[in-house]
């Protein structure tokens, strides 16, 4: 295992995120299954263990606190999260982090974050009524927290505007979603650039996008295949990780003890991607994407009735092409009903402006499709609350 630096620490470049443990036939978490996996991480020199309030309907954090119970609190480093970005009518800072506390079986939290402070989060991370940010600074004081950190889905725009204002001032990392595919799908190149900027540095999570770079197509494969044929999708993903700079931790929610052996494999040393290896990745990415061609020249905003973003939009429908997935929902469920792609009045005037020949009230009319069959971020962290 490779070591990065932080502060007066030396983090394992491997992080074990614990959103997707192993879990028995009836759905709960396998406890044995994860203090075997918890067990081989520390053997083999993973140092950084990363759960949240509503991971496994409020389970992850038990059970991750007890089986790293098991072992000298000097070994791990343990990350929790203050859900924020969860719709609570009242939010309780304090009830919140005593809970978490107890639930880990923790005196203090070495790496604390801001879950997904975004768009659609912001608003109540920022409302004075709670009091969120001074909270947690508090805590960090009183030693409760050792680091404080932020994690994020938002666009990049949004994120120079979270790291200018109030929470980039406290916070000392950033994590982000950043993969091969997201580096140019969700913009995290620039994420990434910004957050430098910013002097922080990075914690990684989805690497292989939920497990969609872990398994590519036959042609993606054999494109790999050609360039090393004993390293697997999986592992050609993580390594392209090893050559971003500012990255400290990679975090891999893996669900097997041989998923872990195999990544812990791949972090045995630093082994960066060459450039024409990256080439072929960035090339495999673009394959990946069913993208619609849109340049955001916004020829198409100037003259649209409803006062669309539609490069914004088509942004989030290239995205829900590939994968539909929270990070898209979320953003779209962000916006004011006028404002989603429901509001468009299927005019054409958009199209007959745009360079690139998009046939943009068909693609507007497919994204409202897919986000009314999608799940509601919002709808899950309400049912989530109500079990806890």
């Amino acid at each position: 295992m490779f070591y990065r630096p932080f502060r007066h620490s030396s983090l394992s470049a491997l992080g074990f995120g614990a959103m997707r443990l192993p879990q028995t036939a009836e759905g709960a978490i396998d406890r044995d299954a994860v203090f075997s996996m918890v067990d081989y991480a520390l053997a083999h020199g993973v140092n950084y263990f990363d759960t949240a309030y509503p991971y496994h309907n409020g389970h992850s954090e038990e059970v991750l606190g007890e089986a790293l119970s098991r072992h000298p609190r000097d070994r791990w480093f343990l990350a929790d999260k203050y859900p924020g970005h969860q719709h609570f009518d009242v939010f309780d800072p304090a009830g919140v982090f005593e809970r978490q506390l107890e639930k880990c079986g923790v005196d203090y939290f070495d790496f604390y974050l801001f879950h997904n402070v975004c768009e659609n989060s912001i608003a109540d991370y920022m409302d004075p009524r709670w009091g969120i940010l001074e909270y947690f600074v508090r805590q960090r004081e009183q030693g409760r927290i050792r680091h404080l950190g932020l994690s994020t889905h938002s666009t990049a725009d949004h994120l120079r505007t979270i790291l200018d204002g109030p929470y980039g001032q406290a916070v000392e990392f950033v994590q982000i979603q950043l993969n091969y595919l997201d580096w140019t799908l969700q913009d995290a190149r620039r994420k990434c650039e910004i957050i430098r900027d910013h002097g922080l540095p990075i914690i990684v999570m989805e690497p292989l996008r939920g497990g969609r770079l872990s398994s590519l197509a036959p042609e993606a494969h054999a494109s790999l295949a050609a360039l090393d044929p004993s390293r697997s999708d999986t592992d050609w993903a993580l390594r392209w990780l090893h050559g971003i700079p500012g990255v400290t931790v990679v975090l891999s929610g893996m669900s097997s003890l041989p998923q872990m052996q195999e990544n812990i494999a791949t972090f045995e040393r630093e082994a960066p991607l060459s450039e024409s290896e990256c080439a072929v990745l960035a090339q495999i990415a673009e394959g990946l994407k069913d993208s619609v061609p849109c340049t955001g020249c916004r020829y198409c905003c100037e003259g649209c009735p409803a006062g669309l973003d539609i490069p914004a939009l088509i942004s989030e429908y290239n995205d829900m092409k590939v994968q539909v997935s929270f990070t898209p929902v979320m953003r779209l469920e962000s916006l004011p009903a006028d404002k989603l792609p429901h509001a468009c009045l299927q005019c054409g005037s958009c199209m007959h402006v745009c360079p690139q020949g998009i046939r943009i009230p068909e693609v507007l009319a497919d994204l409202a499709a897919l986000f009314d069959r999608a799940p509601k971020w919002a709808a899950i962290c309400e049912q989530r609350n109500k079990m806890q």
